[in-house]
């Protein structure tokens, strides 16, 4: 009895809730302007350090919200960063060491290793708005046409940029030789999902790496998200 029930006390307390996302009827206006509909939606700090060294809040600080309807799910991300720097042209070429808004998305919620499949997404989200991730052929491939992206400095307070992004969906089996349609979004339908930022002042390499997500170290490492969809949270759309 007391194994049976100390098990289950386990499973209870490594249960993950999953973040309610509210609906929204007003489709969002991709433009970098925080327009009024998001005022109905909740804000998440990105807080947790993932990789190399902890930023000043005035080298980085960022926030975000989530809302949906079914074509989309949207993200406006707050971030402050003193300086934006893009050394390589080629947005296919060292993406993470540039400064770049790095969107993590498994549409179903069923975890598991993504690292050269698409059973989960880490869209490198460039200052040009392009979007990056590995193709099962372990290169990079762009994936514009999954997702609209714009950002723009905030009105007097420069060092700050409103980011907005509307994100389609893919099912599991999506191939990179035989691409599906996105799906329709529903209400109750549970998504992965983790938001991190990889910030460069005009080094070699990144320099901090910042997301919404604790992970648990494997080894040492905390950089998983772009090989395993089991670290990302969970959010549930809500009508």
């Amino acid at each position: 009895m007391f194994r049976t029930f100390l098990f289950s006390s386990v499973l209870l307390c490594t249960q993950v809730s999953a973040t309610e996302v509210k609906h929204t009827a007003t489709p969002i206006k991709v433009d970098g302007i925080a327009e009024q509909t998001w005022d109905n939606a909740a804000w998440h700090p990105m807080a947790y350090l993932m990789a190399d060294s902890l930023p000043k809040s005035e080298d980085f600080s960022g926030r975000y919200k989530l809302l949906w309807d079914n074509q989309y799910l949207y993200l406006q991300a707050e971030i402050t960063d003193d300086i934006l720097f893009d050394k390589t042209a080629d947005p296919k070429v060292k993406y993470w060491e540039d400064d770049c808004l790095e969107v993590f998305i498994d549409s179903d919620a069923s975890g598991g290793n993504h690292q050269y499949n698409h059973s989960a997404f880490a869209y490198h989200i460039a200052l040009d708005n392009q979007a990056v991730d590995l193709g099962e052929d372990q290169k990079a491939h762009l994936y514009n046409d999954h997702l609209t992206s714009r950002w723009q400095r905030v009105h007097q307070q420069p060092e700050k940029i409103i980011w907005e992004v509307a994100i389609k969906l893919f099912p599991n089996n999506y191939s990179d030789n035989q691409p599906l349609p996105p799906i329709t979004l529903k209400p109750e339908q549970k998504i992965g999902f983790m938001l991190a930022y990889c910030d460069n002042d005009g080094s070699a390499t990144r320099e901090h790496f910042m997301g919404s997500h604790k992970i648990e170290p494997v080894n040492g490492d905390t950089n998983r998200g772009w090989i395993d969809a089991n670290v990302f949270g969970n959010i549930s759309l809500k009508k």
